[in-house]
């Protein structure tokens, strides 16, 4: 870290004069000053100033490198900012940061919000389905969004999500001489007039969201009847066990229904699905739950996709299941991935059978009733048994 060439500086309240001196310096001395335009236009970037491209891209600032170079940003630039985007392209000891309070920070410190208690989004150019997954009763959220039209947008889509109740608070300019905050609500939205930069934090009612639970409602997902069901499908999340940043293949995906709840859990998928229009209902699931940046659809025989993809952590087979499968995954899969298979047919339950008599594990017959009528009373109506088998390999 002894001379870096990048500069990443926060801009507090897009001002010059309350930047650290640190911050004034490290611009002063550079050759080139890339920022939004707005940035640029406050520090007196001049000739030495360069607008960021559209769409957006580092790479002006990579074919810099050896330069002095500072990049500008609000806030914190490692909190959904240009900072995550530059380090990544950057070795160690080539960049700089000096932060300045992010917008969640000082839209928190206005409303007297905990942070702790508080998720954080930024939608400048994500789409307000991301937020699907974090909509729980009484949670709050802080929302960065691209511009003024903005809020008023993310409140209609609030109110489709039955949070009409939800309380506004739309934030502009947060920390400057312009700082202007007014309240609403999702349905009653009324605000005018409306400039960015904008965030808006949502206070939600009590009676918004889905369960943190495995097992959604089948009603929730676009189906052509092929899905596992309700109950199997909690019995096979719990077989899996998803944790945070882990990776699934949803092998004879179906609708997707295991992965989108996998990565509800805060994990990446992989869904492999040889039907086309299949892959259509587990691309409309990935929208609809705001996933479709972490489900990735690969559509065809998922024993030649394999090869070619990037190993799991777990390992979903929801049809398809073949000894010729089951072999090519214990050649590529590695130590300890968890595996969970299920099975309706003879067939793949006597493959099932063999493969726990095989590899260990535990094998599970899981018989399922539900009541219904029977004439002018009620009795029960079995669903088709499901064997599954899961083990670590």
């Amino acid at each position: 870290m002894s001379d870096p060439w990048v500069s990443i500086v926060g801009m507090p309240d897009d001002s010059l004069t309350a930047l650290t001196p640190a911050s004034r310096s490290a611009i002063d001395a550079a050759e080139i000053i890339f920022g939004g335009p707005r940035h640029l236009e406050r520090v007196g970037a001049g000739d030495r100033g360069q607008a960021w491209t559209v769409p957006f891209s580092v790479a002006p600032v990579l074919s810099a490198r050896g330069r002095r170079v500072v990049v500008l940003a609000s806030g914190d630039p490692f909190w959904f900012g240009v900072g995550g985007s530059l380090s990544t392209a950057l070795e160690p000891g080539e960049w700089q940061v000096f932060p300045a309070p992010s917008t969640f920070s000082l839209v928190a410190a206005a409303l007297g919000w905990r942070m702790e208690d508080v998720t954080c989004h930024g939608l400048h150019a994500a789409p307000f389905e991301r937020l699907r997954a974090t909509l729980a009763p009484k949670g709050r959220m802080i929302c960065l969004v691209r511009d003024g039209d903005a809020p008023a947008a993310l409140a209609a889509w609030l109110v489709t999500q039955g949070a009409g109740a939800a309380r506004l608070t739309v934030c502009e300019a947060m920390g400057g001489p312009q700082q202007r905050i007014r309240e609403t609500t999702a349905s009653g939205f009324d605000l005018k007039g409306v400039a960015a930069p904008v965030a808006v934090a949502v206070a939600l009612p009590k009676d918004v969201g889905h369960t943190g639970a495995s097992g959604l409602p089948d009603t929730l997902f676009a189906s052509d009847g092929q899905l596992t069901k309700r109950p199997v499908r909690a019995l096979t999340l719990s077989a899996l066990a998803p944790r945070k940043s882990e990776r699934l293949w949803d092998i004879g995906s179906g609708s997707g229904t295991i992965a989108v709840e996998w990565c509800l859990a805060g994990g990446h998928a992989l869904a492999f699905e040889q039907h086309a229009s299949r892959v259509a209902n587990i691309l409309r699931n990935a929208a609809d739950f705001g996933l479709d940046h972490r489900i990735k659809v690969h559509e065809g025989d998922a024993a030649v996709l394999i090869p070619d993809a990037p190993l799991p952590d777990a390992v979903f087979i929801g049809g398809g299941a073949s000894q010729a499968l089951l072999d090519q995954l214990y050649a590529v899969l590695p130590s300890g991935t968890r595996l969970v298979a299920n099975g309706v047919t003879l067939e793949t339950e006597a493959l099932l059978a063999l493969a726990h008599r095989e590899k260990g594990g535990n094998l599970m017959r899981i018989e399922l009733a539900q009541a219904g009528s029977l004439g002018t009373m009620r009795g029960w109506q079995p669903a088709r048994p499901v064997v599954q088998w899961s083990v670590v390999l």
